[in-house]
């Protein structure tokens, strides 16, 4: 139950500490699993210490039990196993402490572990953790590799001279961690997580050698599953041998037997990708002179018609043919001028002689008023009257005589 407290009515730190106890006290005895990090077995001591750790959270608490407990699984548990034991919470006042009173202890077995390892790749499979379409794809040639192994380990010897030797140029960000007990699950996922903030980092490889199901179990714990799951950058699980199978490799964008066979699948080899490129090289060689050699012959096949052999020869029968028909037109259109003259010439002829000019060299005169009116019979003068007459080499005047008749006939005197 809540005790009310205010400012001015506090609870003395002794009477918080027996309340707390007695709250643990009401707990009873309960069931607790975790990992061994600590034990200490006094000569003589009737009581045992231990401190028992989840790796998963990196929680740790303290454990007692007497020695006739511990000594029944003495031969099969140590330091880093994996314990199951039935314990009674208590709480210590005077240093406020909490700590377990076991009674029993029970070591997990190899057969329970693989069944919750079951267990728990069942549920993170339905999650979709494991899904095909999650996985990333590794980059053909990757200029910077985020390495995550032991120190000074034969994995991480094993990926960096592989990877050197394939590719000299490679570089690596290496995390040395613990890969086994109670410390590897935390550290393992600390250096995953800064290696995958690194933005040079193109992918991360997990290493570690062999071992046994208990050694191996760090990569199979839940928060480093969800913490690889949630990289952005493409992760390599390299973890054991071949029979191992932890799983980190069913969440990682790639499985390697072995950290060698890391090496070799996340770093293309210089050998074989100067092979590959002179043998496209010379693919391409291939193709271009055979390319080069089809042109010619169709080249050569387009010289050797008649019109590319010899062009002007359509052009010199042709202009043959032009000249043939430019003289043609030139007769015809000779003959037509020259017809065409002679008409124009009996045309001039009939012309002059019937002009009035050639009947006045005949001997005729034109008469014509003053006004111009041409006279054309003797009524249309009156006596005296003042005309011009116009011959053929020119004009004179003359008058009708006043004497005459105009209706019978008309003289004139110049």
């Amino acid at each position: 139950m809540a005790v009310n407290t205010t400012p001015e009515s506090p609870l003395p730190v002794g009477e918080v500490s027996r309340l707390i106890g007695g709250w643990i006290d009401r707990l009873g005895a309960v069931w607790v699993e975790g990992q061994i990090t600590q034990l200490s077995r006094r000569p003589g001591a009737g009581v045992v210490f231990l401190t028992l750790r989840d790796p998963s959270y990196d929680i740790s608490v303290s454990v007692t039990c007497y020695r006739q407990v511990f000594d029944a699984v003495a031969d099969v548990v140590t330091e880093g196993a994996r314990v199951v034991v039935l314990a009674k919470p208590e709480w210590y006042a005077p240093r406020g402490q909490l700590s377990l009173r076991a009674t029993e202890i029970k070591p997990v077995g190899v057969g329970e572990l693989l069944a919750r390892l079951e267990m728990l790749k069942k549920a993170l499979a339905a999650e979709g953790l494991f899904a095909p379409e999650r996985k990333k794809a590794l980059p053909f040639l990757p200029q910077l590799i985020g390495l995550v192994c032991g120190r000074a380990s034969a994995a991480e010897r094993d990926v960096l001279e592989n990877a050197r030797h394939r590719w000299p140029a490679v570089r690596f960000e290496v995390r040395n961690v613990p890969v086994q007990g109670v410390h590897a699950v935390p550290q393992v996922v600390q250096a995953v997580k800064e290696l995958d903030a690194i933005e040079d980092v193109d992918v991360i490889i997990v290493a570690r050698g062999g071992g046994s199901v208990e050694d191996l179990l760090p990569f199979s714990d839940e928060q480093l599953v969800r913490a690889v799951a949630s990289c952005r950058t493409p992760v390599v699980s390299a973890i054991g041998h071949e029979p191992d199978n932890p799983l980190l490799d069913h969440v990682a964008d790639l499985r390697a037997s072995t950290p060698t066979d890391a090496a070799k699948k996340v770093v293309p080899d210089v050998g074989e990708e100067y092979e590959r490129v002179r043998l496209l090289r010379d693919r391409a060689r291939r193709c271009v002179e055979a390319f080069v050699d089809r042109e010619e012959r169709g080249l050569a096949h387009a010289l050797a018609r008649p019109s590319i052999e010899d062009p002007h020869r359509m052009i010199d029968e042709r202009a043959d043919h032009v000249a043939s028909l430019l003289d043609r037109s030139r007769r015809c259109l000779g003959h037509h001028l020259d017809r065409a003259a002679s008409e124009l010439t009996h045309t001039h002829a009939r012309v002059v002689a019937l002009s009035p000019a050639a009947t006045l060299k005949r001997g005729y005169a034109v008469l014509q008023k003053a006004d111009g009116h041409v006279v054309r019979d003797p009524g249309e003068v009156t006596a005296d009257e003042a005309l011009r007459a116009r011959v053929a080499e020119g004009e004179f005047s003359v008058r009708v005589d006043a004497g005459s008749d105009a209706r019978s006939g008309a003289r004139t005197d110049a």
